[in-house]
């Protein structure tokens, strides 16, 4: 089976002209599963579902399978109101990125996604969301390949491999938390009511630093992301000897495509040189160690 590479959904608040554009240029990539929507904060509207949803059939139209997304944080009844329309779209799949998503979705009859922010730890927990409709999951970036293999034959035992498609993130700053406070506007003092949607200001997110200028976190609104750009881009080959059918990239304001073409060519037995991101990169979740341990530290 060919490894999918998959394009995550977008993280970053950008304009609604520069989504549209991102998307109707990934129509020509080769990506072979595109998910869309807003998962990080629902004042973010610049596009609404019919938009995405616009944008769904362009992509739809170019070949590719589309999934929507649906947020991580529900904080509203009009958050609630929207995943209820997004999980009953009844033409494209649906990503669940919290346990709400998976019980509406569960209650529709509706087979799901799930994201790499809903906490999978073991091959028990699949089997009971398998029950519930679950037909792909993509690995919680905290674990390791140890864990992935555990999980995935527990997953054997259970009887449920057949039914499951595995997903790996291995390309982008990883979302590491979501709070009800909007760290971006209390980084401008302004309140998150009042936000004036600051988050526009900053493409790939406000970066953090340490006292020793160490990038440590970057600023996503309500979400906190890694300060390094996760790359396990170079494991990708061998993860369908793990068990792995498909490889996500997460969107970035540059080079995406180039990111979609190295991981392209590695998959195919190319050699190619990876990318360079304007944060550094790290691996040490896949290892079993500190997230932020940049690529050349790696002791294994």
């Amino acid at each position: 089976m060919t490894m999918e590479i998959t394009l995550g959904p977008l993280l970053f608040f950008w304009p609604k002209a520069q989504v549209q554009a991102f998307y109707r240029d990934a129509c020509s990539w080769p990506v072979d599963r595109v998910y869309l929507g807003e998962t990080v904060c629902s004042k973010r509207r610049q596009l609404t579902l019919d938009d995405w949803l616009d944008i769904a059939d362009q992509l739809h139209g170019a070949g590719k399978t589309v999934v929507l997304s649906t947020l991580a944080l529900l904080e509203a009844a009009s958050d609630t109101a929207m995943l209820k329309r997004i999980c009953s779209n009844g033409r494209f799949e649906v990503e669940a990125n919290d346990m709400a998503a998976v019980q509406v979705l569960s209650e529709l009859g509706v087979p799901f996604t799930t994201g790499p922010q809903v906490n999978i730890y073991n091959g028990h927990t699949l089997k009971e969301l398998v029950a519930c409709g679950l037909q792909r999951w993509v690995l919680p970036l905290e674990l390791s390949e140890h864990d992935l293999r555990t999980i995935l034959a527990q997953a054997d035992q259970l009887g449920i491999s057949e039914q499951i498609t595995t997903e790996v993130f291995v390309w982008g700053l990883m979302p590491l938390a979501a709070s009800a406070r909007c760290f971006t506007a209390r980084a401008h003092n302004l309140p998150k009511d009042q936000c004036q949607f600051v988050c526009l200001q900053y493409p790939e997110g406000l970066p953090v630093f340490s006292q020793e200028r160490d990038r440590v976190f970057t600023l996503n609104g309500i979400q906190t992301m890694s300060g390094r750009c996760m790359d396990i881009s170079s494991q990708a080959p061998q993860l369908a000897n793990v068990g792995v059918q498909a490889v996500r990239i997460s969107p970035q304001p540059e080079d995406t495509l180039a990111v979609v073409e190295y991981l392209r060519a590695r998959l195919s037995g190319e050699q190619a040189k990876a990318p360079m991101h304007g944060a550094d990169r790290c691996d040490g979740y896949w290892y079993g160690q500190a997230g932020m341990i940049p690529l050349t530290t790696i002791q294994i």
